[in-house]
């Protein structure tokens, strides 16, 4: 029904069309003018708050994906240690809320299918791109509350984490070795996702713990939630 939207490679896998890839854009457009519109408050302020937060929304995911290029580790099958990639996402939910954090996440996740797409069905597509990345918003459960940045990064790369996890058992289970400890496709999935994710969280934790890069991060902050 939607296959002009995709091509087959030669694995058996798929990549996005010119059309799939004109819906994506479209869709992320649509997902950042969204977010903005979410919570802004109803006042003759309203066309300031919303350019604001579409504009920090949209630098957010513009440096998710340039950092995200930045590779410090890939992995074999999949998988990269990025130069804080994941924390530009997570920031939007800490500062904006819950829902705008998730659809910049879905947007970031869109864009990947861009950068690095790998394909394999429909339900394997959400799971990898929509719902992995889209869990980075989840930082938003800490909005408004104190060392939002560090904890909401922590909640949101662990929901990209359980959906990597899941992805990894359902759809590439057959990657797992025949026999040891790690042949179980669960035990499997974790450790390897959990190897660059949780590597990457570490390295992002250090750096923005660090008192300069705290204080450049609060003053942005300001700025961000002005209205």
């Amino acid at each position: 029904m939607f296959s002009f939207l995709y091509l087959t490679t030669d694995d058996g896998s798929y990549v996005p069309s010119v059309w799939g890839y004109t819906l994506t854009v479209v869709l992320i457009l649509v997902l950042l003018v969204a977010a903005s519109f979410v919570k802004t408050r109803i006042s003759s302020d309203k066309r300031t708050v919303y350019v604001r937060r579409l504009a920090f929304s949209s630098i957010a995911v513009a440096l998710a994906v340039i950092t995200s290029m930045i590779r410090v580790l890939a992995m074999p099958m999949g998988g990269l240690v990025t130069l804080l990639s994941m924390l530009f996402i997570t920031i939007i939910g800490s500062w904006y809320g819950l829902s705008q954090g998730i659809m910049c996440g879905v947007a970031y996740g869109l864009l990947q299918l861009f950068i690095n797409p790998y394909i394999i069905s429909i339900p394997q597509l959400f799971c990898d791109y929509i719902f992995a990345f889209g869990a980075l918003g989840l930082s938003g459960l800490f909005f408004q509350r104190n060392n939002a940045v560090i904890k909401g990064y922590i909640v949101g790369i662990f929901g990209r984490f359980f959906f990597s996890v899941l992805s990894g058992v359902i759809f590439f289970a057959s990657y797992a070795p025949s026999d040891g400890i790690l042949s179980h496709p669960l035990l499997y999935s974790a450790a390897y996702n959990g190897i660059y994710i949780f590597a990457e969280g570490i390295i992002t934790i250090i750096i923005i713990s660090l008192p300069p890069v705290k204080k450049a991060l609060s003053t942005v902050q300001a700025l961000a939630a002005m209205e």
